[in-house]
């Protein structure tokens, strides 16, 4: 038997959902339960085929556990080697790369120091630093938030350099981008699953929490939406996630890709709405179930394969035959005389 584990802290709606849409199916030689775990051993198996995880970014004895487990081949969504050295100016920087709209983005050092570091710690950081340069690339109005953080946490919204500066020196040692703000006109929050599905669904980050999906809004443009799905895909691709929300504010027919680290994305009944929590249900499950067919291989020992980077196949070695020299061409025969 084959079981599928969701691994999952406050949320009510989505895990037990997840398991009963799995379990009716009533696959044979599959199971899905609740993840239960205790003190941990290296180097044994977890006991599970695949692990949706959907707390670990704040438990590290969970993120630990997964990748122990990942080690004897459980295949895990989201990967947690990759989850691990992600950030989202990295995911700026990606973006871009790809050919994907992002705003203009600039990383900053902590206000404060870093935890058991001092000045002679920061002895290679400018200082001061070139504000005026800073501010002249990104502009006004922006987003001062964290270079790694969810949530909303720790955002805040400035329109000038008093503004920026009275939010700065709010930020304790944490590591901020400052962003340039898109004037949007509309707005995408999108679930992509397995790199292959995508969710579009209407959102208003203006309103209240639990207003912000949008279930009435006027239909949007057939080729926007197109280039929402097809942007969305390459950075989840690129990303190696294969669970994500990604969010894209729209300036000038343009779409933005603003927020896209989200690998525990927002799935409750309550504020995601019931046709959007059923698709997600479904497509996770359709995804996990896949998972389970292809777990118990354990992957090879180093890093690039920990992360999922494709190997690279050495070149061909020329066979015997292609190596020897080619016999010169016979001369033509000489035509006989009469």
């Amino acid at each position: 038997m084959k079981t599928i584990g969701v691994l999952f802290g406050m949320e009510n709606t989505f895990p037990g959902a997840l398991v009963e849409n799995i379990n009716a199916r009533g696959l044979d030689g599959i199971r899905a339960e609740f993840v239960q775990v205790g003190g941990v051993e290296m180097d044994v198996a977890s006991g599970y085929d695949v692990i949706v995880d959907r707390i670990s970014h704040d438990i590290p004895f969970y993120r630990s556990f997964l990748k122990n487990a990942a080690l004897r081949g459980t295949q895990i969504i989201n990967n947690p080697f990759w989850w691990s050295a992600d950030d989202k100016f990295f995911n700026y920087a990606l973006a871009s790369r790809a050919g994907v709209a992002v705003p203009r983005t600039v990383l900053l050092p902590s206000k404060q120091l870093p935890p058991n570091t001092t000045e002679r710690s920061m002895r290679n950081l400018q200082y001061p630093l070139d504000w005026d340069t800073i501010f002249s690339y990104v502009g006004f109005p922006a987003f001062l938030k964290p270079h790694d953080g969810g949530g909303w946490r720790d955002v805040y919204h400035v329109h000038n350099a008093e503004e920026f500066f009275h939010a700065y020196d709010q930020t304790r040692d944490l590591c901020m981008v400052l962003q340039a703000a898109v004037n949007f006109t509309e707005y995408f929050r999108c679930y992509v699953v397995g790199q292959k599905k995508v969710r579009i669904m209407q959102y208003d980050p203006r309103r209240p929490y639990h207003e912000r999906y949008v279930h009435d809004g006027p239909a949007p443009a057939k080729a926007l939406l197109k280039r929402v799905e097809k942007d969305a895909l390459t950075l989840c691709q690129a990303l190696g996630y294969d669970l994500n929300t990604v969010e894209f504010a729209c300036e000038n027919g343009v779409p933005y890709a603003i927020d896209f680290m989200n690998p525990a994305p927002d799935a409750d009944l309550h504020s995601v709405g019931k046709a959007n929590f059923d698709w997600v249900v479904n497509a996770v499950a359709d995804l996990a179930i896949a998972r389970c067919k292809l777990s118990g291989k354990p992957p090879e020992l180093k890093w690039s394969a920990l992360l999922g980077a494709p190997e690279e196949k050495p070149a061909k070695k020329p066979s015997k035959k292609s190596l020897k020299t080619p016999k010169a061409p016979k001369p033509p025969k000489t035509p006989k005389k009469k």
